[in-house]
């Protein structure tokens, strides 16, 4: 029985320890992951003409003759806000709309989106992978696209530049970047249900239930057992003697006469039978 309140006792504090542990690793995980962010980004540069500057001629520039859209449909934006708050570790979704508004076909070949510091966005945080399309789009007609990511759960709690930029050439074979979203967005933890310390914190407070209920019966019981009485011992009955006979209601000759005469022993009817025969004889 010790050995199963020490078990009670022990148990839950070695979880909570090990949980502690693991909160500790990922903290001292997110810090190295902060030191890399900055080193990798010093050589990296964004293309585009939404984000550097049209008097750079060896930087791909978007076609006059196409418009593109974007909806978010997982999570949908607040809009009117300056940034909309993206769940780490959740799937984000959205659908690029490309217009052919030109008199020549043009080829939607990848879509790709990355993560950049929102201070500097020629910094990169987290490129997330070129979904290949290739698909061909005619004059005055327009095609959408889907993509999707998952921001990674050691960016919770910060904001990032959000980065989605259209590859795309023409039948002549010259090639067009846009810029399709970029803007700040808020990475964001998610707690559903039980976490990790709340499910050992509800453990320990199981274990702890159980141990005071067992203690309790083993109180109660032991007191239980103090307070019964003890039975009494049962008189031994030895039936009527001759010295207890009352005889005050006897007259005093018949007493004196009963004291003087001697006891004789009782005898079995065989005994006295035979005795009268032998007397007969």
């Amino acid at each position: 029985m010790k050995l199963i309140y020490l078990t009670l006792l022990v148990l839950p504090a070695a979880l909570l320890c090990f949980q502690s542990a693991s909160t500790i690793l990922v903290r001292a995980d997110e810090d190295e992951l902060d030191d890399v962010v900055d080193i990798e980004g010093e050589d990296s540069q964004v293309v585009g003409d939404d984000v550097l500057g049209d008097e750079d001629e060896s930087v791909v520039k978007s076609s006059q003759d196409v418009d593109t859209t974007i909806l978010f449909t997982k999570p949908i934006p607040i809009y009117g806000d300056v940034a909309f708050d993206l769940q780490a570790g959740f799937p984000v979704e959205f659908l690029v709309g490309f217009i052919n508004k030109g008199s020549e076909d043009y080829i939607v070949e990848t879509m790709e989106a990355s993560f950049r510091y929102p201070m500097d966005y020629t910094y990169y945080i987290q490129n997330f992978t070129a979904l290949p399309y290739y698909k061909e789009v005619k004059p005055k007609q327009e095609a959408t696209f889907a993509y999707s990511f998952i921001p990674n759960e050691a960016f919770a709690g910060r904001p990032f530049g959000l980065n989605i930029q259209l590859n795309y050439r023409d039948a002549s074979g010259n090639f067009y970047q846009e810029a399709v979203y970029n803007q700040t967005v808020n990475i964001v933890e998610v707690s559903e249900g039980l976490d990790g310390e709340t499910f050992f914190l509800y453990i320990f407070l199981g274990a702890a239930c159980v141990l005071a209920l067992v203690l309790g019966q083993q109180a109660l019981s032991s007191l239980a057992r103090r307070r019964t009485p003890r039975a009494a011992p049962k008189a031994l009955e030895t039936g009527t003697g001759a010295n207890d006979v009352d005889y005050d209601w006897l007259p005093k000759e018949v007493v004196n006469q009963l004291k003087k005469s001697p006891k004789t022993p009782k005898q079995s009817p065989r005994l006295r039978k035979a005795k009268r025969s032998a007397g007969d004889d």
